[in-house]
């Protein structure tokens, strides 16, 4: 596969690096006189009685997994919690991508110096509105938010490196062609960056490595890296022919090009992350007393990634968080996430040293801001919305079931997570009737379905669109056989292997149970003797028919023994099957209730 071009269009906005070698001169003499621990508002009168500032506040705004969210999210993906000064929380209803506009151009405002920059996964995933339009929605809105740079994110990959050049390069489908009639998909104004993702055949990265953002003398160098483990959580296609890289590895790499280049100050982005003590957006990770405020794999990569990085802008997990990581050095280097769906953005402040070209890491400062929907809407983002809405209409508007209340996505099992393994061993029956369970990947099931009305839709009713909002991959539904002794350990993969800091709990369809402990560590959380089905307990040498996508059947999301399966049986798409359950379980008048939830027991 040949590499994906480097270039890109030029950007809307340009900025010139305006330096006359006079002021460079005066700079230099005045470096040398004044000692490096000059206060921020440090100045001098030089030449003639002209005014010099040693150090320059540079604006941060960064985000991060927006995933085609252009409309407000529904339930809980559109909120955020926020702790009280009493130590209670509340809930915000946050996100929307008209109102993330409008945060932005509001904090932008009076900032001479002002980046923009997200941390992956902008696309994939998405509703309708963008995903059944390959995302062109999606960075269309990107342009408009006047983004400067992001790092790609593992969902870049889901329809591979061929689509994301397509993305960053602009052109029309290749065989959906081009959407609006007369009008061109124009791609990305701005980079993405791949610094650690190569063409197998080259070597070489498939998209800009780095990128250095300018504005007179002020320069500022951004390196994007995606997961190493990208291979692990997107499907084999989405990443044929490419290579990951390690992280840390990769960024101390391009930090010493970009200083080559005389760039001293260097932003990674980083599509990695952590897990807060706190799910409230406004914890403070460096409390005294909040301990290890933050843990995960961006941890050890903050440890280990060269000092000469002034700052992490993360992202992968979907939380959220503004917290100090000491450097190999051991001085204190920020790590930023602003959860996802665009619910937040974190605005950070970059003190700029003239003098030196580098970042006083004492100065920075940074929080996470809440995207309220209590503000206007951004005129431009509502046509765009509008726009794409219209074409949509016709397929997102068909009813496709009925429900009761909301189904949600919270906790270890989720009841859309049951509902939608319910939904696959109703498939696989129909495939097979000695299908005897399905297991579900909840990285899989992208958000809720919620009873309240959205436009002309009927309370309860629920739409093709918002189906395709929960199950938005087009995995195919795919029968297996397992031996029982299998089956235990594709449970105990769950907590164990590449799962076992960041466990990753299968959803399941009714008629399994197991006791999940985790007041124990590793494979031992999944109480083996616990496990049933239909009240019978697993015999490790029987056989059992089971359903799963064809992500998990590949061996997906760290179950290597979920691609050991035989006798497979390949049916129609997970959606397809979602929408036939619900067809066939729910009317207007006897609506489909969520499901109680009590097929997995955790003891914590």
């Amino acid at each position: 596969m040949s590499a994906i071009s480097h270039q890109h269009r030029r950007r809307r906005r340009t900025y010139a690096l305006v330096a006359a070698a006079a002021s460079l001169a005066t700079a230099g003499a005045l470096a040398a006189a004044l000692p490096a621990t000059a206060s921020a508002e440090s100045s001098q009168k030089h030449g003639g009685g002209q005014h010099f500032s040693r150090y320059q506040d540079v604006q941060l705004l960064s985000f991060n997994d927006l995933h085609g969210n252009l409309e407000p999210p529904a339930g809980s993906s559109g909120r955020v919690t926020e702790l009280q000064a009493d130590g209670t929380t509340k809930t915000i209803d946050a996100g929307g991508v008209e109102y993330l506009a409008t945060h932005l151009r509001q904090a932008r405002e009076g900032k001479k110096y002002s980046i923009t920059a997200a941390g992956g996964d902008m696309v994939g995933a998405s509703p309708l509105i963008s995903g059944l339009f390959h995302d062109e929605p999606t960075i269309e809105a990107l342009n408009k938010l006047d983004l400067d740079v992001t790092s790609v994110g593992n969902h870049e990959f889901d329809e591979g490196a061929k689509e994301l050049a397509r993305l960053q390069n602009g052109g029309c489908h290749p065989t959906a062609g081009c959407y609006v009639k007369g009008e061109e998909f124009e791609g990305a104004d701005f980079p993405y960056l791949a610094a650690n993702v190569l063409d197998e055949k080259s070597g070489k990265p498939i998209l800009k490595p780095y990128w250095v953002w300018k504005k007179k003398d002020v320069r500022i160098g951004f390196i994007g890296v995606t997961l190493e483990d990208t291979p692990g959580v997107v499907s084999a296609d989405g990443v044929k022919g490419l290579k990951f890289k390690d992280e840390v590895e990769t960024i101390n790499k391009y930090a010493k090009v970009l200083q080559r280049q005389g760039v001293k100050s260097i932003v990674a982005l980083i599509h990695e992350g952590g897990q807060p003590a706190s799910g409230s957006y406004n914890y403070n990770c460096d409390a005294p007393g909040a301990g290890d405020g933050i843990s995960g794999p961006i941890v050890d990569i903050a440890k280990n990634i060269t000092p000469s990085v002034d700052a992490l802008v993360t992202g992968h997990t979907h939380a959220a968080y503004v917290c100090t990581i000491p450097d190999p050095s051991g001085k204190p280097r920020m790590v930023t996430s602003a959860a996802s769906f665009g619910r937040l953005y974190t605005d950070t402040t970059l003190t700029y040293d003239r003098f030196t070209g580098d970042i006083a890491r004492t100065a920075v400062k940074s929080a996470n801001r809440v995207v309220t929907r209590d503000v206007a809407k951004a005129p431009d983002m509502t046509e765009l919305i509008g726009k794409w809405n219209t074409l949509a209409a016709p397929i997102g508007n068909r009813a496709i079931g009925y429900i009761s209340a909301d189904i949600s996505n919270t906790g270890t099992e989720s009841p859309i997570g049951d509902l939608i393994a319910d939904a696959q061993l109703a498939h696989g029956k129909e495939l097979d009737p000695e299908t005897d369970l399905a297991l579900m990947n909840p990285g899989g099931v992208r958000a809720p379905l919620t009873y309240a009305a959205k436009g002309a839709e009927g309370d309860g009713v629920v739409t093709y669109a918002e189906g395709f909002t929960v199950q938005p991959f087009s995995n195919t539904v795919n029968l297996q056989d397992f031996t029982g002794a299998q089956l235990i350990q594709v449970l105990k993969e769950q907590v164990s292997g590449t799962n076992t800091a960041s466990p990753k709990v299968l959803q399941v369809s009714s008629g399994l149970t197991y006791t999940l402990d985790l007041t124990k560590t590793g494979a031992e959380r999944v109480v083996s003797d616990s496990i049933k089905l239909n009240g019978a307990e697993i015999n490790p040498t029987g056989t059992y028919r089971v359903a799963t996508n064809s992500f998990l059947a590949g061996g997906g999301d760290g179950f290597p023994t979920l691609g050991q399966g035989t006798n497979d049986l390949v049916g129609s798409d997970d959606l397809t099957a979602l929408e036939k359950y619900l067809t066939a379980n729910s009317s207007a008048t006897t609506p489909i209730a969520p499901p109680a939830t009590n097929r997995i027991t955790v003891v914590k």
